[in-house]
């Protein structure tokens, strides 16, 4: 087999490491809460400390990757997430496992946008591109199908260490691949590191995600969060003065006045505002309403995570032959119709009612990966590891954002209700998934104008098979 698909194998098996990771860890919570005898806010700080460190610093690690060489950071990311995951799986007590999992958080900052980096330089095709990024997102699809029940398992079964300690061999393979198969065809251009970028822009992010996080416990009008907000506004004001100031810029903001960039940007972020909040809260909807079991729970999401995967490696096709803007646009809309319609699964309902929305649900995901190849396609030579720092940065935040706003409705909503307990979940749940899915349909006209092909004059005269192709590498 060719080295470059060796290449992928190991650039896919880092990323589905860090998401392995966090649907393995979410279902081990109460298991992990009992034996270290953490108090809520230390079993919060488990995730809180890998999502702040994640979200905080990945716009360095794609900065790192363009100035360093995305292999280099890769390779080291790996190192980081690896050995953090030993001391995570040993961990004694609360704080050592909250420290390795931020430590966890800084190797997953490195890897995440470095690893889309390397594709758009190994896979310099656009079509050999596109499948290469279909097969990389089908990861994160079965990393969702695949963790919960493996999660479930290990909770049950063995000791909870074991929930961390998997991604040791796994990451001692991918090491051991990405240094034999790894080897971009790009050439690095040696720029500055733009240190005032990197600390304004980490700061910002840094901020703007504990207020997510914590804003719901401490109070959306507490000092601490108004302070926490403040900082992220003030920061990323400087960064946006550094930015237009610098001679080596870490992003160039022009790049902002690119339709394909920044429309396709607002769709992912979009995309995620809708999807991580129902995620969340169908997790809560099935074991509260439906009765489900936490790993029967995990596992009704299963089927959907599978449809999605596969969907994901066929839509190169599906996009060769719609375009990219119909084809992102069609995966909205069975993603809003599919939101829509599991509003109206009252108490009385079953597995049998929901499935076939979940599959919906997991063919118009798969479809929205043609999404990730444009935006990247879009960007000049030696940016590609802070564009794909950009594109997890919006699609973290705005995924934070979803389940903090939608969750704020969903309790406003629950609290003011005089129904009881469960039937006013019931409302606030469906009252909300109809937002989400409103939400979601808002994504068809914005993917529909960003996404649409430029036909130059020399395509006119071009077979229409010649026409599709380069409109796909758009």
């Amino acid at each position: 087999m060719d080295r470059r698909w060796w290449a992928l194998t190991a650039v896919t098996l880092g990323t589905f490491m860090t998401y392995l990771d966090n649907n393995l860890a979410n279902v081990a919570l109460p298991t992990i809460q009992r034996e270290l005898g953490l108090t809520i806010s230390g079993l919060e700080w488990i995730v809180s400390g890998y999502i702040l460190v994640f979200a905080g610093l990945m716009l360095v690690g794609g900065r790192l990757a363009d100035v360093f060489g995305a292999r280099r950071v890769f390779t080291t990311g790996l190192v980081i997430f690896t050995l953090s995951s030993l001391a995570a799986g040993l961990a004694t007590d609360g704080t050592m496992l909250i420290a390795a999992r931020a430590v966890q958080g800084f190797g997953a900052a490195m890897l995440t946008p470095t690893a889309l980096s390397l594709l758009t330089q190994i896979f310099p095709d656009p079509g050999e591109r596109g499948r290469a990024v279909g097969i990389w997102s089908a990861s994160g699809a079965l990393s969702m199908a695949l963790g919960p029940a493996a999660g479930g398992f290990i909770s049950e079964r063995l000791h909870w260490g074991w929930i961390y300690l998997i991604n040791v061999p796994i990451g001692a393979v991918t090491l051991a691949l990405a240094l034999w198969a790894v080897r971009p065809a790009f050439t690095r251009v040696p720029r500055g590191l733009d240190l005032p970028g990197l600390a304004t822009s980490a700061l910002a992010l840094f901020a703007l995600t504990y207020g997510l996080i914590e804003g719901d416990g401490a109070g959306w009008t507490s000092p601490e969060i108004l302070t926490a907000f403040g900082v992220a506004l003030a920061a990323a004001l400087a960064f946006l003065l550094v930015e237009a100031r610098s001679a080596e810029p870490m992003i160039d903001l022009s790049l902002f006045r690119a339709r394909m960039f920044s429309g396709g940007l607002i769709t992912m972020g979009i995309w995620s505002f809708g999807v991580f909040g129902i995620y969340f809260f169908s997790a809560l909807w099935l074991q509260n309403v439906l009765a489900f079991s936490p790993t029967e729970a995990g596992a009704a999401f299963v089927p959907m995570a599978l449809v999605m995967a596969v969907t994901a490696i066929l839509s190169q096709r599906v996009s060769a032959r719609l375009g990219i803007g119909p084809t992102v646009a069609l995966g909205m809309a069975l993603m809003g119709g599919a939101l829509f319609m599991i509003s109206g699964i009252g108490a009385d309902g079953g597995y049998g009612d929901v499935l076939p929305w979940f599959l919906v649900y997991g063919l118009g995901g798969g479809l929205l990966v043609p999404l990730t190849a444009a935006i990247l396609s879009g960007m000049p030579q030696g940016r590609s590891g802070i564009a794909s720092g950009v594109l997890n940065v919006s699609r973290e935040v705005f995924g934070l954002l979803g389940i903090t706003v939608l969750g704020a409705i969903l309790n406003s909503r629950q609290s003011a209700s005089d129904r009881p307990p469960l039937a006013a979940f019931l409302d606030a749940y469906q009252f909300t998934l109809v937002l989400a899915a409103v939400l979601v349909l808002t994504a068809i006209p914005v993917s529909l104008y960003a996404l649409r092909a430029r036909r130059t004059s020399g395509q006119a005269n071009q077979p229409r098979a010649e026409r599709q192709e380069q409109t796909t590498a758009v």
